[in-house]
């Protein structure tokens, strides 16, 4: 069994109309230090982060506790919007792709969830995750049989749990929830 600990990153500086890879706000960077005093008592394991920017600066406050470099991980990235959308219309897309499902959504989208998931199944030892509100549900979905895109509106720095069984997910603690804004 590999336990996984994956933490949604700290509040970014900007919205996803705005800068496709912000960094984290002050009030972003005060929930990454709390995060990681949170963890840091688990002792020290692997970081895996998104490549974005506010994943990798959420997960340096526990890396900097434990002295360990996180890895980065592409598969467990943000979903990617439509290619040719305009920056300013990704909010409205990302609003209505969340009330619906990932078949919905079509096969590069079901891939995308395929493949962050079966990331999270390679993982051999216990590890903390850095990554993102859509790619975290759906880790959750596929932990409990749910195709919807958002199963819980978890909020920013929550800690959801789950443990790889036999290559199979299965969730134990859901992450704190939140009225999530999608800015």
């Amino acid at each position: 069994m590999t336990r996984l600990y994956l933490v949604r990153h700290g509040r970014a500086a900007a919205g996803w109309d705005t800068d496709p890879d912000p960094g984290l706000d002050e009030i972003g960077q005060r929930q990454a230090m709390a995060v990681a005093a949170r963890l840091a008592p688990i002792g020290a394991m692997p970081i895996l982060s998104s490549p974005l920017i506010r994943c990798r600066q959420t997960s340096a406050p526990l890396g900097e506790l434990w002295h360990v470099e996180a890895r980065i991980e592409p598969a467990v990235t943000e979903i990617p919007s439509p290619q040719g959308i305009p920056m300013a219309e990704r909010v409205d897309w990302l609003r209505v792709a969340m009330q619906g499902t990932w078949s919905d959504l079509g096969p590069q989208y079901v891939a995308y969830r395929d493949q962050m998931v079966g990331a999270l199944c390679a993982t051999a030892v216990d590890s903390v995750v850095f990554s993102h509100f859509v790619a975290i549900n759906a880790a959750i979905g596929a932990a409990i049989g749910d195709d919807r895109l958002v199963v819980r509106s978890l909020d920013n720095c929550s800690v959801t749990i789950i443990d790889v069984i036999v290559g199979v997910l299965q969730l134990v603690e859901s992450g704190h929830e939140a009225d999530t804004l999608i800015r």
